[in-house]
């Protein structure tokens, strides 16, 4: 015990530390219902039948879009028909950069989609990793 009492300033040390590393796990922000790579994203589409959100404006979606995303801009996610009514079916969120995406997918992680992912670094990084865009008429 006298150890303990001695050498507090380490124990206390040793857990703020290791909490500190655990924060983005418990934020939210790292994991599996974190943001992933294309990939990733990939992966889920053809293992898990994930479906492929862009949450961009309708002009932004027109100009270029990854192949197969529906377009639900982040202003309509709450009332959106093309969102799958079955929660537990993963949902990739694609923006231009990946900051809509993130907030659209905190509004549906608080609207029961559990598994609501973010693509890491948008349309960009879709089109960094060659993956198929096309555009609207």
């Amino acid at each position: 015990m006298k150890f303990f009492i001695d050498n507090w300033f380490l124990f206390l040390t040793a857990l703020v530390s290791g909490g500190l590393l655990l924060w983005p796990k418990l934020a939210g922000g790292g994991g599996a219902m974190g943001r992933i790579s294309p990939a990733q994203a990939v992966q889920l589409i053809n293992r898990e039948k994930a479906v492929l959100i862009d949450v961009c404006e309708p002009a932004e979606y027109a100009a270029g879009h990854a192949v197969g995303a529906k377009s639900v801009p982040l202003g309509s996610l709450a009332g959106s028909n093309d969102l799958p009514k079955n929660k537990a079916v993963p949902v990739v969120l694609i923006c231009a950069s990946g900051a809509r995406a993130g907030r659209a997918a905190a509004l549906l992680r608080k609207a029961g989609h559990e598994q609501a992912h973010v693509l890491a670094g948008g349309l960009a990084a879709w089109r960094e990793a060659n993956l198929p865009v096309e555009k609207s008429a």
